[in-house]
């Protein structure tokens, strides 16, 4: 993201811009034209990356089983709804308060958001713009999470993770990097334009540890190790929930320029090219590799290419941008391959889209970062930084303390879980489904597990019982 936000714990003008009564209105000097629309647009950016959310849960119900659609649903709304408070409660405060703690690996602005009801302003982003733009990101990275830990998890287990990520694990990370601690304070500051590392590697390395501490779904893999195929329900879900995301990317990487400028677009065309070439690529590499070209498999292409580029966005030229998402189409094949052959069963592919692509966005930045004249002539240009190896090194160094970072605090918390009030289900329960079980009803008014009408089911007596259909 663009290092404006590296300053936001310091802006002092902030506000909500226009309230409903003449008194809050008269409070401070008015806020200028452009700084109105810089933050409308930021705002309406927050919009399209919560938007994303139902994108997720689409992609991830379609992925799995039908006996478990309710519960991927409601994972993703309260990865939504919880994470948006822990974030506003405890979150925001570490990330961007004023106190620097442990020479900026922590920080500190007490409970809840210092300023989030002040008016007025002259410049710069309103605090309730900032907060409002930053906790559609962290609900995005704990999300992510949903997907690898799908069909065995406890609703209770996975809940309490939500809130710890986005109160504590993602806040952290956001306090070394976006909130300027001490990658921020480096020769060569760490450069993450929209959250490659930040937010998508979260939530990747997270899913990861949440996959290993989980062990797979009953059935995954053969005596010997093979993995077997455990078709999904519903592939018109798997396209739709991708396009969502897709369309919500140009949320995440134009609104991450903080400001309405000429780069908006720009940004906004090299997102749309290394999207479709991640897809396109994936594709064809999947097709050569086991002979057929699987759509879920374009589909994680398309978002393997926009997770590689969120990163490096602001920083390289659009043929540039180009080849990293179709390296990023490339990596997500093989990724989803060997984490299968590791046995480490993630049913949607979150590790290796968002872990695997994640890093390799980051360092592209070291490799193939380089600003024409346009660029140079930007008043906050000395804010971005070149390719180079110095940069390359700040980056491999980030992507090493973040993957030690949240593999060992989110290992450590599903372990703790795990051990307490227990992360995953019965094996009963995971055979009957997670809808009824974890939520008393099934997913579908037309059951689709069973293939029996709801009503059959009442009558039956079968209903809210642990029938919850074949696995």
């Amino acid at each position: 993201m663009k290092r404006k936000v590296l300053a936001i714990p310091a802006i002092s003008g902030v506000g909500l811009g226009v309230l409903a009564t003449p008194a809050f209105a008269q409070e401070g000097p008015a806020a200028a034209p452009q700084v109105l629309l810089d933050n409308i647009w930021i705002f309406i950016a927050a919009i399209l990356v919560f938007f994303m959310q139902a994108g997720f849960a689409l992609v991830e119900a379609g992925l799995t089983r039908a006996k478990n659609v309710g519960n991927i649903m409601m994972k993703n709304l309260m990865d939504c709804a919880a994470g948006v408070l822990a974030f506003f409660v405890v979150g925001y405060g570490i990330a961007f308060g004023s106190s620097e703690l442990l020479g900026g690996f922590f920080g500190w602005g007490g409970i809840g958001v210092d300023g989030i009801d002040s008016t007025g302003g002259t410049e710069g982003l309103f605090t309730s713009t900032t907060f409002f733009f930053q906790a559609a990101f962290a609900a995005t990275a704990a999300t992510i999470v949903s997907g690898a830990m799908a069909e065995r998890t406890k609703f209770k287990s996975y809940f309490a993770y939500s809130l710890v990520i986005t109160a504590l694990i993602y806040p952290i990370v956001l306090r070394w990097t976006w909130g300027g601690g001490w990658l921020a304070q480096r020769e060569f500051p760490f450069s993450d334009f929209a959250g490659s590392t930040i937010v998508h590697g979260t939530g990747g390395w997270a899913a990861l540890m949440g996959a290993i501490v989980l062990g797979p779904r009953i059935g995954k893999y053969a005596k010997d190790g093979t993995p077997r195929a455990i078709p999904g329900h519903n592939i018109a879900f798997v396209v739709l929930g991708a396009m969502i995301l897709f369309v919500g990317w140009f949320g995440f990487n134009p609104g991450s320029e903080l400001a309405v400028d000429e780069f908006v677009m720009q940004i906004g065309v090299k997102t749309l090219l290394a999207a479709c070439a991640g897809c396109v690529v994936a594709m064809l590499v999947n097709w050569v590799w086991d002979g057929k070209p699987d759509v879920s498999m374009a589909c994680n292409g398309l978002l393997a290419g926009l997770v590689a580029i969120t990163a490096p966005v602001g920083t390289v030229t659009t043929p540039v941008s180009l080849f990293i998402g179709a390296v990023g189409g490339a990596l997500v094949v093989a990724s989803v391959k060997f984490f299968d052959r590791m046995k480490v069963d993630d049913p949607v592919g979150a590790i290796s889209v968002h872990g695997v692509c994640g890093v390799w966005g980051t360092l592209s930045i070291g490799l193939f970062a380089k600003w024409d004249d346009a660029f140079l002539g930007r008043e906050d240009a000395g804010l971005f930084y070149g390719g180079g190896i110095d940069q390359l090194i700040t980056q491999g160094t980030m992507v090493i303390a973040h993957f030690v970072f949240v593999c060992a605090a989110s290992g450590l918390l599903f372990l703790a879980i795990k051990k307490t009030i227990g992360l995953r289900v019965t094996a009963e329960e995971e055979m009957s489904g997670l809808d009824v079980e974890e939520h008393g009803s099934h997913g579908y008014g037309l059951d689709a597990v069973t293939g029996r009408l709801t009503d059959d089911l009442v009558l039956s007596g079968a209903a809210g019982s642990n029938r919850g259909g074949r696995s």
